[in-house]
């Protein structure tokens, strides 16, 4: 039996045991999902603190449920570790690993390329290696499948890889990665026919590309779409507040057109690991084909400016009002970069509380989801979430509304803050102590 047959075999009755690289917002639900479907899980992360609450059944991440780790875990065998020898116990290893920007907003490849090295004593013959991590065109045959290639593997033959990128959309419950449909390429017609072997034991539609280089182009490609139309939006928003016009208005009558609009929504800037990162991989890569994406280097030039055009709209209000931006109190609403969820990564309020805390404000935060300040390698705010109380809100020259989670009541926000700034259009009618941003 060749090694695509007997990995086939295991897929199919289930006793092909799956390695999750990384227990992020994209790891962990990947593993709770095949473990769900019975499958034998080991989850690897350097975090030994993250690992620890796995093992005893709590979750970091506030749209995954303990319960719903608990209950996997009596569906099928599931653990997590440091050690990176684990892997030689699977058939299938996915790596979820961040792909970050250097400070020249070019790509940085150092956890995939650092994972794989830690695990690369340990991978046998007839395994499947796939990466979900976004990246630009051309990364799993430039720098993975080399290093497979030189550990004496025969990529096709006695070794598998894929590409298969996250469709992660945290606190959406419309939609999971149960549900929404996968792509996927493989290096070669058998890795692809494996990979699609696995993923569609746990996604509904896998959906198979001709290549890894097509699939890791998809993946920008919808984020870089996103990424455009929100630039369109946020630019659009600061010159209809130069013309007195209310742009949610503007866009709410657009979207009744049944057909040829799309409504986006502006905001104080882009957040989490995809859309403010994703387009800049592409940008960066067709460099060597002397094209320059002018187009989507603009939108993203516009989108990280937002959080300043947050700032200068709070210090023009509260000069209105007499109040100096040095020394005057703000608080901050939302922390996260969407709401109802707990992930900060790339988050613009992050970003305006260190503008305003640098031009002399006293700046507090309130967020349900994170009651203390998270880790950053970035930030350090010795910060706790404030209460939201009549007193409270009573105490600050202005509230800035930059992630519009569920739980807050704005109606007592609005009847208790001096000054709202609204970056998200969330309250709607005429109000003196209410400023669009």
């Amino acid at each position: 039996m060749d090694f695509k047959t007997a990995l086939l075999k295991k897929i199919r009755s289930k006793k092909a045991v799956i390695g999750i690289v990384g227990l992020g917002y994209v790891g962990l639900p990947l593993l709770l999902r095949f473990a769900e479907e019975g499958f034998e899980t080991i989850g690897l992360d350097i975090d030994q603190e993250l690992v620890d609450d796995f093992n005893n059944g709590i979750s970091n991440i506030h749209h995954i449920s303990s319960n719903r780790i608990l209950k996997a875990k009596k569906i099928s065998s599931t653990i997590a570790t440091t050690e990176p020898s684990a892997m030689n116990q699977c058939d299938v290893i996915i790596l979820c690993v961040p792909t970050p920007l250097t400070k020249n907003r070019e790509p940085n490849l150092k956890y995939v390329k650092e994972s794989i090295d830690k695990i690369s004593k340990y991978l046998k013959e007839g395994q499947l290696l796939s990466l979900e991590s976004t990246t630009y065109p051309g990364t799993t045959e430039e720098v993975i499948v080399p290093r497979l290639e030189s550990l004496n593997f025969q990529v096709g033959k006695n070794y598998f890889v894929a590409y298969s990128p996250e469709r992660e959309d945290p606190g959406n419950k419309d939609y999971t990665n149960q549900t929404i449909p996968k792509i996927c390429g493989g290096h070669t017609s058998s890795c692809l026919e494996v990979s699609l072997a696995i993923y569609s034991e746990a996604i509904q539609e896998v959906i198979p590309l001709s290549s890894t280089k097509a699939a890791e182009m998809t993946k920008l490609l919808e984020n870089i779409h996103r990424s455009v139309n929100i630039g369109l939006v946020n630019e659009m928003k600061v010159v209809a507040d130069k013309m007195g016009i209310d742009i949610f208005e503007v866009i709410d009558a657009a979207a009744t057109k049944p057909f040829g609009f799309t409504a986006y929504y502006p905001g104080p800037g882009l957040g989490g690991h995809c859309i403010p990162i994703d387009p800049f991989y592409l940008t960066w890569k067709v460099r060597e084909f002397g094209i320059n994406t002018k187009f989507i280097e603009i939108a993203g030039e516009i989108n990280k400016s937002m959080h300043q055009y947050v700032c200068n709209k709070t210090m023009i209000a509260l000069n209105e009002r007499s109040i100096a931006l040095k020394k005057s109190k703000i608080l901050i609403l939302g922390l996260s970069y969407k709401k109802n969820v707990d992930d900060v990564r790339e988050s613009p309020s992050i970003l305006i509380m260190e503008e305003l805390q640098n031009n002399g404000a006293i700046v507090n935060y309130s967020d349900p989801y994170l009651k203390t300040f998270p880790k950053m390698r970035e930030f350090n705010f010795d910060l706790s979430s404030i209460e939201l109380t009549k007193q409270n809100l009573e105490m600050y020259d202005a509230v800035l509304l930059l992630t519009d989670h569920d739980d807050f009541d704005y109606e007592m926000i609005k009847e208790n803050s001096k000054l709202i700034i609204d970056t998200r259009g969330k309250y709607r009618e005429f109000s003196e102590n209410i400023l669009r941003a």
